[in-house]
């Protein structure tokens, strides 16, 4: 039988596909059978500890002895510090079905940094939902995800968020505060100008589209419009694929202006009528400032009938301890 090149290419092609497909089934397959044999592990250490009084011994050597006798034993894998990790994290997801296929012992060991439950809950099920790598779980963590969203919330709100992550289901939702940017590398006391901040978030748009969240396919930069025979030019065009809607972002330097609302309301107003097509949902706008007049917006705002966001950004991680102290603030009233 003669072999044409192009049915022997289209083989390889099929069998390289069902290589990759069963590697990476094998690969999750030990994931999940190593973070299920740790839960199994932290429950048979917490049930020691308790059906023969251990904890003060568990405060002392105990862990110890394991980490010692285990890797004695069984090899590499039982430091006290993972020993640790492994009873930690049976204490803290105590049924098994709570447990992700899609998460590996990698993530929980960051999931378990969490400060308290709330927090813990939140990143493991946003993690799960979003499908982040251990890095980008780092990253989100590290810039207090959790706590930025929250504080755009009242209490109930945070309890949802905790147990059933960030789901987008309206305009509001794609606001975080601030925005953090810290990945564009920009000195916090450098004079940049906008067309700067933009060609940074440009060349950095992954990263970008990460900080907004779920949902953003990004369109253009400097799109332009024709309004009245002048024209105009947005800094960044996406399409939320969540919300079904365009949103145009509007970068500034400094602090929001009441010309900065009427100027992005001219434009929801021109997306309206000459961009969207059916099925769209109405535009909406998020300006990004590096501060914001609280009085002044709600003035700006008051009559605009368009879905105008407004939100700060900084170029620096947050501080978290401050965060967590209006969370808890919030928890309590």
């Amino acid at each position: 039988m003669e072999i044409t090149n192009s049915n022997y290419t289209q083989l390889i092609e099929q069998i390289g596909f069902l290589l990759q497909q069963g590697r990476q089934k094998a690969v999750q397959s030990v994931n999940t059978i190593l973070v299920q044999t740790y839960w199994e592990i932290g429950r048979y250490i917490v049930k020691f500890e308790q059906y023969g009084n251990e904890r003060a011994e568990y405060g002392t050597n105990l862990l110890d002895k394991l980490s010692k006798d285990l890797s004695q034993h069984y090899g590499k894998g039982f430091s006290r510090s993972n020993i640790f990790q492994i009873r930690l994290f049976y204490i803290k997801f105590q049924k098994i079905q709570t447990l992700s296929g899609q998460l590996t012992w990698s993530h929980y060991t960051e999931i378990l940094k969490a400060s308290n439950d709330l927090e813990l809950n939140f990143y493991a099920k946003q993690c799960e939902n979003e499908h982040w790598s251990v890095r980008e779980l780092k990253r989100q963590m590290k810039s207090s995800l959790f706590e930025r969203i929250a504080l755009s919330k009242d209490k109930k709100g945070v309890m949802k968020l905790s147990k059933g992550g960030h789901i987008v289901e309206k305009p509001e939702d794609l606001i975080k505060d601030p925005f953090v940017l810290e990945f564009l590398n920009i000195p916090e006391q450098y004079q940049y100008l906008e067309n700067e901040l933009e060609e940074q978030i440009i060349s950095k748009l992954q990263q970008f589209i990460m900080e907004l969240g779920k949902g953003f396919a990004f369109i253009g930069r400097q799109y332009r419009m024709s309004i009245g025979g002048k024209h105009f030019r947005l800094d960044l065009l996406f399409y939320h694929r969540i919300l079904k809607c365009f949103v145009l972002i509007d970068l500034k330097r400094g602090e929001i202006d009441h010309e900065d609302i009427g100027q992005m309301n001219l434009y929801l107003n021109y997306f309206k009528k000459e961009e969207a097509t059916e099925g769209d949902n109405d535009p909406v706008g998020i300006i990004l400032g590096a501060n914001k007049n609280n009085i002044l917006v709600e003035y700006a705002t008051a009559s605009i009938t368009n879905k105008v966001l407004l939100s700060k950004y900084q170029l620096y991680l947050p501080n978290k301890e401050q965060l967590k102290e209006q969370i808890s603030k919030l928890i309590e009233e």
